[in-house]
């Protein structure tokens, strides 16, 4: 994973978060970062919202890079520590998945 991807795929997390912010009407604090929280305590999104989100990140991604990822499965669902919580742990989870899918 390079820095360049990392930094395209929090690029495009955060588009797709204030697009979904403005289709669905949620408020959304400007400017989001990498340690904007998605999910959980103080988070930006509901569960039903998130899973809007990481369906359009998906979307996105393949767009984009032309290679499907699965952002919402087993694998991530059993983490430790959620790939949900914020921006940039969700961009960092996309990233594996997309190295991974590139090997």
């Amino acid at each position: 994973m390079t820095d360049a991807t990392l930094s395209e795929l929090t690029q495009l997390i955060v588009a797709q978060t204030q697009e979904l912010g403005t289709e669905q009407g949620i408020e959304i604090a400007q400017p989001l970062g990498t340690d904007t929280r998605l999910f959980g305590e103080g988070g930006l999104l509901d569960s039903m919202a998130l899973v809007s989100l990481v369906i359009a990140v998906e979307q996105a991604v393949e767009e984009k890079y032309g290679t499907p990822v699965a952002l919402a499965d087993e694998k991530a669902l059993s983490q430790r520590s959620s790939p949900y919580r914020t921006v940039g742990t969700l961009a960092e989870y996309a990233a594996r998945e997309l190295a991974a899918k590139r090997r």
